[in-house]
C-alpha cells in the first residue's frame, strides 16, 4: 500500500513526524501543491490517521493496484459533492421556506428519512414556483465545488467515463453535465406546466437503489468490472452506489458516509481525488 495525505495544512514538521510515525527508511513524494505520498506501507497505522485528523490532513491507505489508468467509469453525486449547493434548498430560499426545506434535506442526507418520500415532501413545498426563479438559482447561486475541473480533466485524459447520478434535479444537472463535459446525467424532473412547478415529480424518483443501479448498468454496458469503478458522494442516498463501486469516496461527507466509505476526503478538493490515485 501507499500512504496518501493531502491538505492546505500540511508543513514539512506534519510530513516529518508522520514518517516518524510509519518508522520507515522510504522517503515521501510529492505529487501535487499539497499532497505527497509514502510507499510500501504493509499495515494501515491507526496513529498516523489520527494524527492526521488532528491536523486537518486526509490521509488514505491506497492499494498499489489502484491507480487512475485501472478504472474505466466514475460515478458522482451532484448536490454538495460536483457542486457547493443543494439545488432544492436554494430554490426553496426564493420564496423564503429554506429553513423548513433544508430540515427535510438534512434528515434525508443523514438517512433518517426515506430519500423518495423526503423528495416528495421538499418538492410539495415549491408548489407555484416559477420556472424563472430555478433560473435565478442556477445563474446566480449554482458553483462548481473546487478541483472539480480538474477531476473531470484527469478523467478524460485516462478515458474515464463520467456518469451524474442525482437525487436532485435535470434542471440543473443538464448544466452542469454541459459545465464539466460529462458523459452521462440521470436525475429526477420537476413538473412544470406554463412554467411554474405543480409541486410534483415525473417519473419514478432517482434514490439510493437507482443510483447503485445506473452505477451497476453502466459499468456492464461498458464492459468494466466492479474494481474498475469509483462512486463519489456525500449523503446516505450515496452509499448503495458506493458499494457497489470498487472504491467509494466520501466527499465532505456525512459521518454514516464517511464511516463505510473507502477514502475520505474531508479537507481538500475534488481534485484531491487524483492524488490518491496517481504516482
Amino acid at each position: 500500500m501507499r500512504l496518501v495525505v493531502q491538505g492546505s495544512a500540511i508543513t514539512f514538521a506534519h510530513l516529518a513526524h508522520i514518517h516518524q510515525l510509519c518508522a520507515t527508511s522510504v522517503q515521501f513524494v510529492q505529487i501535487a501543491q499539497h499532497g505527497y505520498y509514502l510507499s510500501n506501507q504493509a499495515t494501515v497505522n491507526s496513529d498516523v490517521q489520527k494524527f492526521c485528523a488532528e491536523q486537518n490532513i486526509d490521509c488514505a491507505y491506497v492499494q498499489d493496484k489502484q491507480l487512475l489508468k485501472s478504472f474505466g467509469l466514475c460515478v458522482m453525486d451532484m448536490d454538495s459533492t460536483l457542486i457547493s449547493i443543494e439545488c432544492i434548498d436554494e430554490i426553496a430560499d426564493m420564496v423564503g421556506i429554506k429553513p423548513q426545506v433544508a430540515a427535510i434535506t438534512e434528515r434525508a442526507m443523514l438517512g433518517e428519512l426515506d430519500f423518495a418520500q423526503s423528495l416528495r415532501e421538499r418538492v410539495a413545498l415549491l408548489k407555484g414556483l416559477s420556472e424563472q426563479d430555478l433560473m435565478r438559482v442556477l445563474n446566480e447561486r449554482l458553483k462548481l465545488n473546487p478541483g472539480a475541473k480538474e477531476w473531470i480533466a484527469t478523467c478524460k485524459q485516462h478515458n474515464i467515463k463520467t456518469l451524474l447520478v442525482s437525487g436532485g434535479f435535470t434542471f440543473f444537472a443538464e448544466r452542469v453535465k454541459e459545465m464539466l463535459g460529462l458523459d452521462y446525467a440521470v436525475s429526477n424532473t420537476l413538473e412544470i406546466i406554463d412554467g411554474t412547478l405543480t409541486g410534483k415529480v415525473l417519473g419514478d424518483i432517482v434514490d439510493a437503489q437507482r443510483k447503485a443501479d445506473e452505477l451497476t448498468q453502466l459499468r456492464d454496458q461498458l464492459g468494466l468490472t466492479t474494481m474498475q469503478t469509483i462512486a463519489i458522494g456525500d449523503g446516505a442516498n450515496d452509499l448503495k452506489m458506493m458499494v457497489a463501486a470498487g472504491v467509494g469516496v466520501a466527499y465532505h461527507a456525512k459521518p454514516v458516509v464517511q464511516a463505510q466509505a473507502t477514502f475520505a476526503l474531508n479537507h481538500v478538493g475534488l481534485d484531491g481525488v487524483i492524488n490518491l490515485f496517481n504516482t
